[in-house]
C-alpha cells in the first residue's frame, strides 16, 4: 500500500497573500474603480449617451471621460467621479468602513 503526504494547506486567505506582498491596496483601488466605470457605462446605457455626449455633460473632454474608464489610471478625482455621476443622474456614494 502506497501512503501519500497530504499537501500542505495554507490557511492564509488571498487578501493575506496580497498583504504580504504589498499589492492588497493597489489591487483594491483597482477593483473598485473598475466597479465604479462599470456602473457609469450601465448608467450611460440606460440614459442613452454616448461617450461624446457624456463628456459634454461632465465639462470634459471625451479622452479625460477615456481616462476615467481606464482602470490602469489611478488618479482620478472625487470631482470626476461626482461630476460623473451626476451627468447620468446619480449620486456619488463614498463611506469609511
Amino acid at each position: 500500500m502506497i501512503q501519500r503526504k497530504k499537501a500542505d494547506i495554507s490557511e492564509e486567505t488571498f487578501d493575506e497573500f496580497l498583504a504580504e506582498q504589498g499589492l492588497l491596496q493597489a489591487c483594491e483601488d483597482h477593483a473598485i474603480k473598475e466597479i465604479i466605470a462599470e456602473q457609469l457605462a450601465v448608467a450611460m446605457k440606460e440614459s442613452g449617451l454616448t461617450k461624446s455626449a457624456m463628456a459634454e455633460r461632465m465639462h470634459t473632454s471625451r479622452r479625460q471621460l477615456d481616462r476615467l474608464f481606464d482602470p490602469s489610471i489611478q488618479s482620478v478625482t472625487l470631482d470626476t467621479l461626482r461630476r460623473a455621476a451626476s451627468a447620468v443622474g446619480r449620486t456619488l456614494r463614498v463611506e469609511l468602513v
